[in-house]
């Protein structure tokens, strides 16, 4: 008996301390008070009345996008959002080009919905349907990570895995690897940068986000 509390002490005090490295592994990317490190998509700084009491809002910037100055290849993005009513906002992954994002990157899905298709939260917008719709209503604070590894990315939503996509599987432009047609056309997906900026997007409704770290794996 002796023996095996001992084991067990020994094995609890490792994952104790692989969970602390894994937390110091990660970088702050939005510390809640300032706006340094944010642009908008034409480079300009995020303008200090976008960091808000609730944390960064990316509404009314006049910017399709606030992203990150920094081009991430593989992470582990985790940061806590909120919606308000009927708010339509989303993720932006690895964007290439900030003149035109919506075909250089890959967008996950933040709205004020209740459904689980295409366009819902947690989903790869027009490209895989979440699992289910995990998100808590508006008004309400939401955890999310992304971990893009390679060409797997990864979206986990309150606790729960609601979407994967493998983008070694999508060769044809327009074209889900089923066969199915999406609507960017003009673009094979698997062929999108892996690496670029990140960011949230303003689709004409406030939103926050906060605690927004990352935890590079390149």
């Amino acid at each position: 008996m002796r023996m095996m509390m001992k084991g067990g002490l020994i094995a609890g005090t490792f994952m104790v301390a692989a969970a602390a490295t894994t937390e110091k592994d990660f970088r702050i990317l939005f510390d809640g008070t300032t706006s340094t490190g944010w642009i908008l998509c034409d480079k300009r700084p995020l303008p200090k009345e976008n960091v808000q009491a609730d944390g960064l809002n990316p509404h009314g910037t006049g910017s399709y996008l606030v992203v990150h100055e920094t081009r991430f290849g593989d992470f582990v993005l985790d940061f806590d959002y909120k919606l308000s009513k009927g708010c339509n906002s989303g993720v932006f992954l690895r964007v290439g080009d900030l003149a035109d994002p919506v075909y250089t990157g890959i967008e996950v899905a933040l709205d004020d919905t209740t459904g689980t298709g295409m366009h819902d939260p947690g989903a790869f917008y027009d490209l895989v349907a979440p699992k289910e719709n995990a998100q808590k209503a508006a008004g309400e604070w939401n955890h999310m990570t992304i971990t893009a590894e390679g060409p797997k990315l990864t979206v986990v939503l309150n606790s729960k895995e609601v979407s994967t996509m493998n983008l070694d599987e999508w060769t044809d432009a327009g074209k889900r690897p089923d066969g199915s047609s999406h609507k960017f056309s003009r673009v094979a997906i698997g062929k999108l940068p892996r690496k670029g900026y990140l960011g949230f997007q303003d689709h004409g409704s406030n939103c926050w986000f906060k605690n927004v770290r990352i935890r590079e794996m390149d």
